[in-house]
């Protein structure tokens, strides 16, 4: 049936590429594929965070789908809750077939546009490993830290001119593939302060060659093409950390980099707003950086005043109206205040408040079919959480916006499903109401239905120490 599906592809890209000197312009592609242990049963297409059609699968888990005005350049495809990106030109006709349990890996691309596409799948999963390998270069002195990624950037180089000589590939191609390595390149630069072992990132700062940083100089901070671009995105992050690392130690001059100081953090969001005029790309900045110390703030006054920065700085309505709910939501999630009321329904389908599950001290927890890999090992880390402190009841809450049936489903599939699983019954209000953000986030309540630590995490060091000192009180 592959072969078929295949053969039609084949097909339709001769019958469609067929045209003589009085036709139009070739302005469409085709996508098609394969999903193995589809999470839905349907894939989301999109370009630059605009959704174009959502495609339904069929009875076998297949589609195809006909693009037509079609705009090249990157797309993307979503399913369940994970998502790649796909690099779409005129005629083009790209098949490709993947199962979920290991969606980056198992993706493999046919047709015309496959060449292009399988050299972006294959780059982006050896980029996964390279970054393991970087985290550990960057104990090196900077003088050896550089030689070793220039000479990972030359090998891709190489490797890109080999690829370019076999295949001839279009100037969109190459525009990508050269941002990519270029972007690699620089963002490993960037991670050398903040993964280096030693604490005064100024220091380390300093001891680094006059030329380490150099590229700078021609850095685009308003790339509009590569605005929605995942490696862009991920270097002006560390950029823009590393260069407030300079203006925060003129107010601090110990230089001891702490990313949850309010300073640092404020000084971030004014060289955001000084470099990058770029509205799409700035606002994306300003949120992700704000809501990153929300989410692990807990002095009201900090928090106030780092939503004051957001708001006179972002242009986005929909960011400035859910900043400030989440904001107020952080405020009221105090140490000693009572739990707020929401209400959870049970996989019997029974809905309960909250605080009339808790007799004794209890860890709220959270997942969501889009955070795969978390949802996992979320459960695994429970399970043994659960072994060695019974005296704790350990509620688990799934805010997917779907269908009791599909949450239950999953569970039982890998195992997991027992007593004290929930969801939330109305899930926009409880969301903005328990602040769940990030997914990691986890709730210690004590046995009077009072918080004793609004956000935690069951993976932190500290984690079963906060246990003992929730069972002791």
């Amino acid at each position: 049936m592959k072969l078929y599906i295949t053969f039609i592809f084949i097909l339709i890209t001769l019958i469609g590429c067929k045209k003589d000197s009085n036709e139009a312009i070739v302005d469409y592609a085709y996508l098609g594929g394969e999903i193995i242990n589809p999470t839905a049963n349907y894939i989301v297409l999109s370009k630059n965070e605009t959704i174009i059609d959502t495609v339904n699968l069929d009875g076998r888990n297949r589609f195809l789908y006909k693009i037509d005005n079609l705009n090249k350049g990157i797309y993307t495809f979503r399913h369940g809750g994970e998502y790649q990106l796909i690099l779409l030109e005129p005629e083009d006709s790209l098949l490709f077939r993947l199962n979920t349990l290991d969606f980056d890996e198992s993706l493999v691309y046919s047709g015309k546009g496959a060449k292009k596409n399988n050299y972006f799948i294959n780059e982006f999963l050896e980029n996964e490993e390279e970054e393991k390998y970087i985290l550990k270069l960057c104990q090196k002195e900077g003088v050896t830290f550089q030689k070793r990624v220039d000479s990972i950037r030359n090998f891709k180089i190489k490797a890109l001119e080999s690829f370019t000589n076999k295949y001839e590939p279009s100037d969109l191609f190459l525009k990508i593939a050269n941002a990519n390595i270029d972007y690699s390149y620089y963002f490993s630069k960037e991670v050398y302060p903040f993964a280096h072992y030693g604490s005064n990132k100024i220091s380390i700062l300093k001891s680094l060659p006059e030329d380490f940083y150099n590229y700078r100089e021609t850095i685009n901070y308003n790339d509009e093409f590569l605005s929605s671009h995942h490696i862009y995105n991920k270097f002006l992050r560390y950029n823009l950390s590393n260069i407030s690392l300079n203006s925060h130690d003129q107010h601090d001059k110990n230089a001891c980099y702490d990313k949850k100081s309010l300073c640092y953090n404020l000084d971030r969001l004014t060289l955001i707003d000084s470099l990058i005029t770029n509205p799409a790309i700035k606002d994306e900045l300003l949120y992700h950086f704000a809501i990153g110390y929300l989410s692990k703030s807990k002095n009201e006054e900090h928090n106030n005043k780092l939503l004051k920065s957001y708001l006179n700085k972002t242009k986005s309505e929909k960011g400035k109206v859910m900043m400030a709910r989440y904001t107020n939501s952080i405020n009221r999630l105090k140490e000693g205040h009572e739990l707020p009321v929401v209400k959870l329904v049970s996989f019997n389908n029974d809905v309960h408040k909250i605080n009339s599950l808790i007799s004794g001290p209890t860890v709220l927890s959270f997942w969501s079919r889009t955070y795969y890999e978390h949802f996992k090992e979320s459960y695994y880390k429970l399970k043994e959480l659960k072994v060695k402190y019974p005296e704790v009841t350990f509620i688990s809450i799934n805010i997917d916006d779907y269908d009791l049936e599909k949450s239950k489903k999953l569970l039982e599939g890998h195992g997991f499903y027992n007593s004290n699983q929930y969801k939330l019954k109305n899930i926009e209000d409880a969301q903005k109401v328990l602040a769940v953000y990030p997914m990691t986030k986890t709730i210690l309540v004590k046995k009077n239905k009072k918080i004793a630590n609004s956000n935690t995490n069951i993976f932190s060091a500290e984690f079963e120490e906060q246990l003992l000192g929730l069972i002791n009180r």
